[in-house]
């Protein structure tokens, strides 16, 4: 884990590398200021949605962006907000959305999952819901938390699974003591990609509740996967969820539990949804046109 720039600089300087391609305006870029070798950037979302707010923060990535010789945002609505503050760079901006492969594993046992998270596997009907994601605090996985349990106790055939890294200890830990006293939650062990992939594909619907997205890659694999999404209501969703098109957005816990009764009780709604979203990312979401768009890119690092 490299932490200053004097560390990234002793690195490219003995390892001979020829330039440098990273992820996140402030995080990543402030190690590369400065740097001998050239270097490109991709926005990753906090920093041009949270970052920006934070005048010690908003000059760095200014000058980050100086020094780049190119950015990349995954959406339109990102770069104009990135233009907006550094109008200098707009040039040097260029939109490329994320491209996705799934790779769901054929020997995943569905049936171990739901027993390790303690979810009963013999009452016929149930609802898996699964919000995958970082556990820090931009990602809000306890947003549903409350709502959910209260629907639970009057369907007991929902569940909601939280799945993913502990970026933050500290509020891990939060979430796991308060998931404990939430009926119907559960906070799921991480697994490999494939296994997720495939613990997708079983369940009722993928959820996002994040306050602030650049692109989550959750939401774009489970539409390639042909699982209905509900995400929250926020520019980086609504950049690639068309309410009632290719997903659900929602702006409140209670209105997550009113759309998802709603495809629960409409399979005919819930197919077109798959449909158009699995459409839309075929179309969009290419992972070969991303790796053909970053190696014309990385040509500029020359």
């Amino acid at each position: 884990m490299y932490e200053s720039p004097t560390e990234i600089a002793n690195l490219t300087s003995t390892d001979k590398f020829d330039a440098a391609l990273a992820i996140h305006l402030y995080k990543a870029g402030r190690l590369l200021q400065g740097s001998r070798i050239p270097f490109g950037i991709i926005f990753g979302g906090t920093d041009v949605n949270e970052d920006i707010k934070c005048e010690e923060k908003h000059r760095v990535m200014g000058a980050v962006l100086e020094e780049a010789r190119f950015a990349v945002a995954f959406t339109m609505k990102m770069k104009e907000l990135a233009a907006a503050e550094w109008p200098d760079a707009r040039k040097k901006i260029y939109v490329q959305t994320q491209g996705i492969k799934t790779t769901p594993s054929e020997t995943f046992d569905w049936y171990r999952f739901l027993q390790n998270a303690g979810i009963p596997t013999d009452t016929g009907s149930l609802h898996m819901f699964l919000l995958i994601c970082g556990l820090r605090r931009v990602k809000d996985p306890l947003y549903l938390v409350d709502a959910f349990s209260d629907w639970h106790r009057k369907d007991p055939s929902v569940r909601l699974g939280i799945i993913g890294p502990a970026v933050d200890p500290l509020f891990a830990s939060e979430i796991e003591e308060k998931v404990k006293r939430a009926p119907g939650v559960h906070l799921l062990r991480e697994m490999p990609q494939d296994d997720l992939h495939a613990a997708m594909k079983r369940c009722f619907a993928v959820v996002n509740s994040s306050i602030s997205e650049g692109m989550s890659a959750a939401i774009l694999e489970a539409m390639d996967l042909d699982i209905p999404v509900l995400a929250r209501n926020i520019p980086g969703n609504a950049a690639i969820i068309k309410h009632k098109e290719t997903g659900l957005l929602f702006s409140d816990p209670q209105e997550f539990v009113v759309l998802s009764k709603s495809l629960m009780n409409d399979p005919i709604m819930e197919r077109e949804i798959v449909t158009m979203a699995k459409d839309y990312v075929k179309k969009h979401h290419s992972w070969e046109s991303e790796r053909k768009a970053y190696q014309d890119l990385v040509l500029r690092l020359q």
